[in-house]
């Protein structure tokens, strides 16, 4: 691994640690390809970043709010060389939007918006979903075969980190919900405890008494068991699971 990658790779390790969800993840992420590339470049360069998912494309990310327009600009019209990258999954160009004459309408909205090249670079996420960078120069040209290449390269980092970040947020979903899961199983298992010695039964008939209260007035099991707590006590009752 070059001294550059080397380098992009630990800042991208920095950002998933730096962030609390997959969407904060998403802005610094275009924040940091866009500097990324600024530098290398020697010129400011903006970012968008779309995501593709059922064949829904849409501008998620961007490196400043200008970004974010550049790139919605793509999905108004409908094509344009993101679209077109995502499509095919293949690094796509467009270097001079006064010249080209692939996408006429989009790259006269681009050049009213002072924007005169871009360059879109797939990245893969996960099955059913894909994402692209979307980089945007303001002067034409200045996407090099060189910068092309380390785009790439870039981006294939970025996709790795996304994907990483992505399933840490997909993990602590989970340990939410199952955490979550039991708190409710122990509200259930208290009210349970107190329907049992009201009514000196056993707690399988506290079981049933507490199911079909939840069936008559068409709530949720643990509504119902919290509802019991509340009798006993003043203010709102958390059942506590230590993980």
């Amino acid at each position: 691994m070059s001294n550059y990658a080397a380098t992009a790779a630990l800042e991208l390790q920095d950002l998933i640690m730096g962030t609390e969800n997959v969407e904060d993840f998403l802005d610094r992420l275009a924040e940091f390809s866009a500097a990324t590339l600024s530098h290398s470049i020697g010129q400011d360069i903006e970012c968008g970043v779309a995501l593709q998912r059922r064949k829904k494309v849409m501008t998620v990310a961007g490196s400043s709010n200008r970004a974010v327009m550049l790139d919605r600009i793509e999905h108004g019209y409908g094509d344009g060389p993101c679209i077109e990258s995502l499509r095919t999954k293949a690094v796509m160009l467009l270097g001079d939007v006064g010249t080209d004459p692939r996408w006429p309408e989009y790259q006269a909205m681009l050049a009213e918006q002072g924007c005169q090249s871009t360059l879109g670079v797939p990245m893969e996420i996960s099955e059913g979903s894909s994402a692209a960078l979307n980089f945007f120069a303001f002067s034409p040209g200045v996407f090099s075969e060189d910068v092309v290449a380390e785009a790439a390269g870039f981006a294939d980092l970025a996709s790795r980190a996304l994907r990483l970040a992505v399933r840490i947020g997909t993990a602590q979903a989970r340990a939410e919900d199952l955490q979550a899961a039991m708190e409710h199983r122990t509200t259930i298992d208290l009210a349970c405890g107190v329907v049992m010695a009201q009514n000196r039964c056993s707690q399988e008939e506290a079981m049933r008494i507490l199911t079909r209260v939840s069936s008559n007035r068409n709530q949720k099991l643990r509504v119902v068991a919290a509802g019991v707590l509340t009798q006993l006590t003043p203010g709102e009752v958390r059942a506590h699971f230590d993980a």
